[in-house]
């Protein structure tokens, strides 16, 4: 591995600006989170630890254990010690297994996908001891599961995934939302599908993907993550694969608006990347620290999205990680040194050469090695690229609700991360390599909750492959500050032993003080690689 001197200076810059260490980065001392404890479900890169959510009453966290096809049910009375002192909730019963959970008044709702996944699954509902309530039909492939904050519906991003296109047994669902009444109580719950029957692709955004070969926009829009607002009456979808968010209307369970969410310019000096894995001449596996700005755009492609109340309006906050659909009949990604440029239209960007030499565009040193869609770019449908859209942001953003953009983190997130462990950026979550995502994603924000503390309402972004959790101050969507980075990630461990502790964040909740069962604001993060479940609080700093 190499590190170039110019990212010594920048990360030396950063030190010092910012007192770091390889566990925590904290740049505004107001408050910072400090590891309690973690409990390890027992199985590495299994997706052992993916979605938590919290029962303030009983003081349990409820933890999606893909592995086990359960949600374990952990205590943690004493948050420094997580036990697993009750059976965990089987879900072999009710399907292939849960994807996603949530708790409202002491009812603990599940997403549970079928055991063919294009088939439609299940909202099954239980106490907080395991025992079944209720289940009602959901979409094909329930994948996030949320109540509305008085507890009266809960929502399910139903996916809709197809298993192949173009093949015999190809199946393409609709993606859709299920609203389920709780307002008569569980044992009466109804529920209602929300679909996006009504669209159509000429009405849509142009930063609306609609790509899937022969689907329908119905078919194409696959909802990922659901927020919803402080009145309990609307919600924000992210369609990740879309580029979009779709607004729901909950009592009428009717989609009123899409909204695109444009595409990131990496000419621009507020967005820069590190767009290679192997940025050194003449090296088959080996980087350098190379943030910097290229004839490239990027597709936000949020997965997790939050709601956040400010005045009297309503924003929202994604995490921008990024993905692309590869299925027998069709994969989306390629790497720019396997695709033929346009090179006049690249040359007016100020890159003459765009050959694989050296110096080239498409060399490894370059863009060679980055990922993008091979479905956006070819404006005029000959064999050349005039533009390259690589997939994800890097970021988190804040958006109004009709999809302006007020905030993006911009490439805060890759120099952060760089200067907390400069020989380690852009590891991946199982592995430790050097510059290993710097090619595709980088970082990967994958999680994003927000929590009032102390009068002031907090971001935690997590980050899927590096690992870690980002602290922003949104109280003021308008007046952003980073606040701390934090990392319970061993480095120096192998990766696939106890001692490398949490790899890969999937899920973040946030327990305000009320709730916590020391009267300190905390956040629990089920971390899907490591198969951990780990507990911070959050504390003023004198």
């Amino acid at each position: 591995m190499k590190i170039s001197s110019a990212a010594r200076t920048v990360s030396a810059v950063l030190l010092a600006s910012f007192v770091c260490s390889s566990a925590v980065f904290a740049a505004k001392p107001s408050v910072k989170l400090r590891i309690l404890g973690s409990y390890d479900h027992g199985a590495f890169a299994r997706s052992a630890a993916e979605i938590v959510a919290h029962d303030p009453a009983t003081q349990r966290l409820f933890v999606i254990n893909a592995e086990d096809s359960s949600i374990d049910i952990l205590d943690i009375s004493n948050p420094a010690d997580p036990v697993a002192n009750l059976p965990a909730i089987d879900i072999a019963a009710y399907g292939d297994q849960a994807n996603s959970v949530d708790v409202c008044n002491g009812v603990v709702a599940a997403a549970v996908q079928a055991d063919v996944k294009t088939d439609d699954g299940l909202i099954v509902f239980f106490d907080t001891a395991g025992n079944f309530l209720k289940s009602v039909e959901a979409g094909a492939l329930p994948d996030m599961i949320t109540f509305t904050p008085n507890c009266e519906f809960a929502l399910s991003a139903n996916e809709g995934e197809p298993n192949s296109y173009g093949q015999a047994d190809s199946v393409d669902p609709e993606g859709s939302v299920t609203v389920v009444d709780l307002r008569n109580g569980v044992a009466n719950a109804t529920a209602k599908q929300a679909t996006f029957e009504d669209f159509a692709d000429e009405d849509l955004d142009s930063s609306v993907r609609i790509y899937g070969p022969g689907a329908t926009v119905a078919q194409d829009i696959e909802p990922e993550y659901i927020a919803v607002d402080h009145n309990s009456k609307t919600a924000y979808v992210t369609l990740q694969e879309n580029n979009a968010i779709a607004v729901l209307d909950i009592r009428t369970a009717t989609f009123t608006a899409i909204h695109g969410l444009g595409f990131k310019d990496y000419t621009d000096p507020k967005f820069k990347l590190d767009a290679s894995d192997r940025d050194v001449a003449g090296s088959s596996n080996n980087g350098i620290y190379n943030v910097r700005n290229w004839p490239v755009f990027g597709m936000y492609l949020p997965d997790s999205i939050a709601a956040h109340k400010y005045k009297s309006d309503t924003f929202l906050i994604t995490a921008n990680e990024g993905d692309a659909r590869d299925w027998p009949g069709f994969a989306e990604e390629a790497r720019v040194g396997s695709l033929t440029l346009d090179q006049p239209s690249f040359a007016a960007k100020g890159y003459s050469d765009v050959s694989t030499n050296t110096t080239g565009l498409r060399h490894n040193d370059n863009l060679g090695r980055l990922n993008v869609t091979r479905t956006l770019g070819n404006t005029d449908g000959d064999p050349e690229y005039e533009e390259l859209y690589t997939l994800g942001g890097r970021s988190f953003s804040i958006w109004t609700t009709d999809g302006e953009q007020i905030f993006d983190s911009g490439f805060a997130l890759e120099q952060i991360t760089y200067a907390a462990a400069p020989l380690f950026f852009n590891a991946s979550n199982d592995d430790n390599a050097f510059d290993s995502r710097s090619d595709n994603k980088g970082p990967e924000p994958e999680a994003v909750t927000i929590g009032k503390a102390f009068g002031r309402t907090y971001a935690f972004i997590g980050l899927e492959r590096t690992g870690g959790i980002m602290v922003y101050d949104v109280t003021n969507p308008y007046e952003v500050e980073f606040v701390q980075y934090i990392n319970n990630r061993d480095f120096t461990k192998a990766i696939d032993s106890a001692d490398a502790k949490d790899l890969g964040p999937e899920g973040i909740h946030f327990i305000s003080e009320d709730d916590s069962p020391t009267g300190t604001p905390m956040i629990a993060v089920a971390n899907e690689v490591s198969g951990t479940t780990t507990m911070f609080e959050l504390v003023q700093v004198k």
